[in-house]
């Protein structure tokens, strides 16, 4: 297979259109289920834990099929959706209820705390696009080989980062630190794990958008600069 060339002007792949949607759709149902934490194997985990780390996969994908720079353009994508989602959300919880249980219900599960929110947003671009970058080298370094461990290797740090940036600036000096150690070493296990058992279906997905859209990037030439849209 020949290595993907720029998209012609004014042409979106219909299936990377449905990719993003994905990705997106994936990103901001984890953030409203989050408020609710269940016990896993004996392990308190986020509700999100079923459907977060389809992001860090769907981000492998990409990278993988279309390239850095478009996995970079959906992840911002994905940041102004959730953006968007939450402004809403805020807004909504401004509004006057009609039932005043209803209301204190509304905003005891969906009122974000400012601190929340920002280690959110900023633990999912750390990791996403540390996802992305290690990916993408690593590709180049095995010359395409090894998909499993590049897929693997980049969820270790992505989400790794993810974890410990996300609950560490959440919940520093109000939990002790060897509570958020092990907050975040079960999270990132439990992300990791999600990583591993869904390779199979990773190795389906690539492989077939690699024969139907006859891509198969290779970052040689790439600006890695995660706010740059060009290149």
């Amino acid at each position: 297979m020949q290595e993907s060339q720029p998209e012609a002007p004014g042409r979106i792949s219909p299936l990377l259109v449905i990719i993003a949607a994905v990705f997106v759709t994936a990103l901001i149902t984890s953030n409203i289920i989050a408020v609710k934490l269940v016990v896993i194997l004996g392990q308190v985990l986020p509700a999100a834990i079923i459907l977060f780390p389809l992001s860090y996969i769907i981000g492998d994908v990409l990278t993988e099929v279309y390239g850095y720079s478009v996995a970079r353009r959906v992840i911002w994508l994905g940041f102004l959706c959730n953006l968007m989602a939450v402004g809403a959300i805020w807004g909504g919880g401004l509004l006057p209820a009609v039932d005043p249980e209803v209301g204190s219900a509304y905003d005891l599960l969906l009122g974000y705390a400012p601190r929340i929110l920002g280690a959110s947003f900023v633990a999912y671009l750390v990791g996403e696009f540390t996802n992305a970058f290690v990916l993408s080298r690593m590709k180049l370094l095995t010359g395409g080989r090894w998909l499993w461990a590049r897929t693997i290797s980049s969820t270790l740090v992505g989400q790794g980062l993810d974890s410990a940036v996300f609950i560490s600036l959440a919940f520093v000096g109000t939990v002790a630190g060897g509570v958020l150690a092990e907050i975040v070493l079960v999270q990132w296990l439990a992300k990791v794990a999600y990583e591993v058992l869904a390779t199979p279906l990773t190795y389906a997905v690539v492989g077939y958008l690699k024969r139907v859209e006859g891509r198969d990037a290779y970052d040689r030439g790439v600006g890695f600069n995660p706010v740059s849209l060009t290149h």
